[in-house]
């Protein structure tokens, strides 16, 4: 058995936006290295003011040095049939998969990621950089951050770690061990405890801030699902390398993992987090009153830190349902924003308006429609249960909407009496509640009516 250990410089962080600049191989027989391979490569790009201030590679330097695609022969030869090594081996076989794969060599290998068996072998260590290693280890390294010097000291690394925890080595290269696909920095028992059941995972930094929240039907296939693959995207290489530790929590659902996940998201505001970072409801209705003491109603965008009456993706279904209040309860439009006119509204010259835009109705009289206009509103809001499956076969999940809106969210006994829902409502976890999950919701109530128990005034409606 040999293995290829390799370090190679580049222009940047990720494979298919930069270039190599250097590469070292050495071959280790698994008793030292037998066989070394250094050269600079022209990347055929600048390389950066700050990669040269690093490396000490300078544009100057590889002006005359072969391309990669003049030496991949020679490098698919030098690796193909060995075991790939590196100090955080994903990063440096990412580019060198591109790189062949680009210059028409499709190439795979087995490896072995010496940060990962650094981590193993010889746990106990602050760091397990390759300098801050090396230092701890008395293992000398010459022209730092040069690949020959970085891959001469991981092979004297290596010697040490195949001496020390030749068992460890075997168990990472078994074809089932996922050893070698998960993030150089997370322990391998951090993964091992994640359970097969719906729920949120947490990815944390170094320093135990969430970086990532996710949701998952399945949190350990769904986190594995993560690891998987080699894409050379940067986005990608940084976020693996900031991956320490993974957190979770159990969900009796699918639906109250997405709920919790969106609940996280706004509350962590984790860096690797996008999509629901963004989404905010476009439109709210909001009520007020006037300076002449009348209730009125407005459409505007989403105030986040006023409360909406109900809350609205487009401004067509907000000025709808205003239009249908208007109609149905004889309010003035344009005190209510959806006529701008000198003098009376339009519907005071058909009688559809008593004419508290002019002064002619008494204030009173004319809230007394707003207020059972708005009450009518809230009665039109949904509120009911959904009781589903929970984490144990003892207990059941519960979500609780209310007017509309989600309450909160829980899991009671199989045999809680649901013909008392007060006492269940007690025991839920309130969240704060936005269009986004209520989308959720009402499409999963749609889908599963039998699920579904409506409440009127506290009380059970089959």
């Amino acid at each position: 058995m040999e293995y290829a250990i390799v370090d190679i410089e580049t222009t940047g962080g990720h494979a298919a936006g930069h270039g190599i600049t250097e590469i070292a191989i050495c071959i280790h027989d698994g008793a030292g290295i037998c066989h070394r391979y250094e050269t600079l490569v022209n990347p055929q790009a600048h390389i950066p003011l700050h990669i040269t201030a690093l490396t000490g590679i300078s544009n100057e330097m590889v002006a005359d040095a072969p391309t990669f695609a003049e030496i991949a022969a020679t490098v698919y030869q030098l690796l193909e049939g060995r075991i790939f090594v590196a100090h955080n081996v994903n990063f440096d076989y990412s580019f060198i998969k591109h790189h062949l794969a680009f210059c028409g060599y499709s190439w795979n290998a087995p490896k072995l990621c010496t940060v990962r068996l650094s981590r193993k072998v010889l746990p106990g260590f602050a760091s397990y950089s390759l300098g801050k290693l090396c230092q701890q280890l008395n293992i000398s390294i010459t022209n730092r951050h040069r690949a020959g010097g970085d891959a001469t000291a991981t092979g004297i690394l290596f010697s040490l770690l195949l001496e020390k925890g030749p068992d460890a080595i075997q168990a990472m290269l078994k074809k089932a061990s996922k050893e070698q696909a998960l993030p150089p920095n997370l322990p391998k028992e951090n993964f091992e405890r994640l359970p097969q059941t719906p729920g949120v995972y947490y990815f944390k930094n170094q320093k135990g801030k969430v970086v990532y929240v996710g949701k998952a039907k399945n949190i350990k296939k769904r986190v594995s699902a993560h690891f998987s693959g080699q894409n050379p995207n940067p986005q990608r290489q940084n976020f693996m390398r900031s991956i320490y530790d993974i957190d979770f929590v159990s969900c009796g659902t699918e639906l109250i993992a997405f709920l919790l996940e969106a609940v996280e998201i706004k509350r962590l505001w984790p860096e690797n987090n996008r999509a629901l970072k963004r989404f905010e409801p476009k439109y709210g209705l909001y009520s007020y009153e006037d300076q002449k003491g009348y209730i009125r109603v407005a459409i505007d965008k989403h105030q986040r830190f006023q409360q909406a009456i109900c809350s609205f993706g487009n401004v067509i279904e907000a000025y709808n349902l205003v239009n249908r209040l208007i109609q149905e309860h004889r309010l003035c439009p344009k005190l209510n924003g959806i006529q701008k006119v000198q003098g009376a509204c339009l519907n005071h010259r058909n009688g559809g308006c008593l004419g508290a835009c002019i002064g002619e109705e008494n204030k009173d009289n004319y809230n007394e429609r707003m207020y059972t206009a708005l009450d009518n509103l809230a009665k039109m809001l949904p509120s009911f249960i959904i009781l589903d499956k929970g984490r144990t076969e003892d207990e059941q999940s519960c979500i609780w909407v209310e007017k509309g809106k989600l309450f909160g969210i829980g899991y009671i006994a199989y045999e809680s009496d649901i013909n008392h829902p007060e006492e269940i409502k007690d025991t839920l976890t309130r969240y704060p509640s936005n269009d986004y999950m209520m989308h959720l919701i009402m499409s999963y109530a749609n889908q599963h009516p039998k699920l579904i128990h409506r409440l009127m005034e506290g009380e059970v409606v089959e």
